[in-house]
């Protein structure tokens, strides 16, 4: 019985490998047509009779305004283009906050953002952590920098009911995502904390205040370039 048992489990996590792999580099090139937190939001309106489906609108990043992109890296992971998944440093400035019985601070990267968003569930499990990280290696080992950003904001929720920046380009500008200015691409960055509690527009002075630290910091960052950050 209990060879039996290990043979069950030896099997289910390598096949378990193996669907994994396979689904990371099937969304290397196909876009990611449904998330698991656009599954559950839905469920969760449905039950309260709030609201009904979603807008997702997939667009490639050629057809992204640039100071989205800049934007989003600027308020989100100034590192992302020279990291492999994880920044170290702020694991270990969050860690040091959160023992010190600080307000719990967070200290991920798009990279595992995208690997949470696309393939896991909302949780704060050590389980969810987990493969959180191991998703997050296999999308950095087989992933483009810019494929990441791709498949990220495409897939992340930007309001109530939007997931993706055309989505949400649409829903808070009335425009196309590859017409945001700089002001409307930070606008919708400052909000990704928390997209059901905060409005990209009209601001409220909080993301106004959000939204100004933003551009600041896109100004610092300078261009974009994902150029030489890998050789996949």
């Amino acid at each position: 019985m209990i060879k039996r048992f290990f043979k069950l489990i030896f099997k289910i996590l390598f096949w378990g490998f193996v669907a994994s792999v396979f689904t990371v580099v099937v969304f290397k090139w196909l876009p990611v047509p449904i998330t698991p937190l656009m599954v559950i939001r839905n469920t969760q309106a449905t039950s309260t009779q709030k609201n009904r489906g979603w807008k997702h609108d997939w667009v490639p990043i050629e057809n992204i305004s640039t100071n989205l992109q800049l934007a989003v890296i600027s308020s989100e992971d100034q590192l992302f283009v020279k990291h492999n998944g994880f920044d170290i440093e702020a694991i270990e400035k969050a860690y040091d906050n959160n023992q010190k019985g600080k307000k719990i601070r967070g200290a991920s990267t798009i990279s595992q953002q995208t690997a949470k968003n696309v393939f896991l569930w909302p949780s704060r499990s050590w389980l969810r952590k987990g493969l959180e990280a191991y998703f997050t290696f296999l999308i950095e080992l087989i992933w483009s920098k810019e494929r990441i950003m791709e498949v990220y904001l495409n897939s992340i929720e930007m309001g109530p009911g939007i997931y993706g920046a055309e989505a949400a380009s649409q829903y808070w500008f009335k425009k196309s995502a590859a017409k945001l200015s700089r002001q409307e691409a930070a606008a919708i960055a400052a909000i990704l904390p928390s997209p059901l509690r905060y409005r990209a527009n009209p601001a409220t002075a909080y993301i106004q205040g959000r939204k100004a630290w933003i551009v600041k910091q896109m100004y610092f960052y300078g261009p974009l370039n994902y150029e030489n950050t890998d050789d996949k």
